[in-house]
């Protein structure tokens, strides 16, 4: 199988909303929840696109989008507050897993359903998820920084924050692929750290911890996201390492795109996150309007406490290299070359 391209499009998702959208009322208000802003895929693509998507197919429904600021207990005084002002769907990305529940079990008690976005929520009473296949990701992460490093090589693991359930799942793909060179001494685990809260600063401090434990002994990096990356790269720059060294990452943002243009970051690992928040707005109306979504999502997966929750899967792309940027570009309508192109990344070849 190409990892490059993981074509799991639910097709299904593009037909049959738009039709119901006028049966929405004017009074209805949905709610967006937001995790944090330290990474800003959240507010520039999926939001933005999320909000654009139910402007088009349902114009009367008003959109209220939260940003918990990675505290957990802000995200359920938020939902509670969206409650009170009469929210009729829930659309969260939940910072915690295990404590985002009780935002799905509030609402069930008040009747409005909840989608978990990215994240899985473990609920009883979540009703549908949208998320790619992040272990084949994680995979595919491993895997790039194998194969631009040879036997006997030092890596360095930058992994998620413990809280949120798909750094786990990010983690076990990039275990997948590791644990036999591992295992064989083809590669050698140097230094492993989770990032609370995906934040760069923390993931910064362990990477400059690995290279000061390792006397800067470090061949390649599988970083989770681009935050990560990011970070790591800062730290090799400063001892000189930068683009010496593959860096892998996830979400394929500007910035990630501008290092791997410069070399520094290797890989990014792309989600088609307009897809995402499409499926998320056309099952929010469905929702809204009480008609059955199953021909929509098809699929269904068992969460962590036994729920069975309808389910669709999007695509995947392991960016690497200008071939890669170009693909993003392509194929992401948050992203422009003009984005891309400023900066020291003006100056590249890709740019010129």
């Amino acid at each position: 199988m190409n990892t490059a391209k993981r074509v799991l499009l639910a097709t299904t998702m593009m037909a049959g909303v738009g039709m119901t959208a006028s049966a929405v009322s004017a009074a209805d208000m949905v709610a967006l929840l937001l995790p944090e802003n330290v990474n800003p895929r959240w507010e520039q693509q999926d939001a933005a696109a999320f909000v654009s998507t139910m402007a088009e197919i349902a114009p009367d429904v008003e959109v209220e989008v939260y940003n918990a600021g990675n505290d957990t207990a802000t995200q359920q005084r938020q939902a509670e507050q969206a409650l009170t002002q009469g929210a009729k769907v829930l659309v969260v990305i939940p910072i915690d897993g295990e404590s985002s529940a009780i935002i799905a079990d509030t609402a069930a008690e008040e009747g409005v359903p909840t989608i978990a976005y990215d994240r899985m929520i473990n609920s009883m009473n979540t009703t549908f998820w949208v998320q790619a296949d992040l272990e084949g990701m994680g995979f595919d992460q491993a895997t790039h920084v194998i194969e631009n490093t040879k036997d006997g090589d030092t890596l360095v693991l930058l992994k998620g924050s413990p809280t949120d359930p798909n750094a786990a799942v990010i983690h076990n793909g990039q275990v997948r692929a590791l644990t036999p060179y591992f295992e064989s001494g083809k590669r050698i685990m140097g230094y492993e750290n989770w990032t609370p809260g995906w934040d760069p600063a923390i993931a910064r401090r362990s990477m400059d911890q690995a290279l000061t434990q390792l006397e800067n002994n470090v061949q390649g990096v599988v970083s989770s996201n681009d935050g990560n990356a990011g970070a790591a790269v800062a730290a090799l720059e400063e001892q000189g390492m930068a683009g010496t060294v593959p860096v892998s990452g996830l979400d394929c943002t500007v910035q990630a795109q501008q290092l791997m243009l410069l070399g520094k970051q290797t890989q990014c690992g792309w989600r088609p996150l307009a897809d995402m928040a499409e499926a998320a707005a056309k099952v929010t109306v469905r929702l809204l309007n009480d008609e059955d979504f199953s021909d929509l999502a098809p699929d269904k997966v068992t969460n962590g406490v036994g729920a069975e929750v309808a389910y669709v899967p999007v695509g995947s792309y392991s960016a690497v290299g200008d071939e890669g940027v170009a693909y993003v570009i392509e194929n992401d309508p948050s992203i422009t070359k003009d984005m891309i192109c400023q900066g020291e990344a003006a100056k590249t070849a890709f740019c010129m």
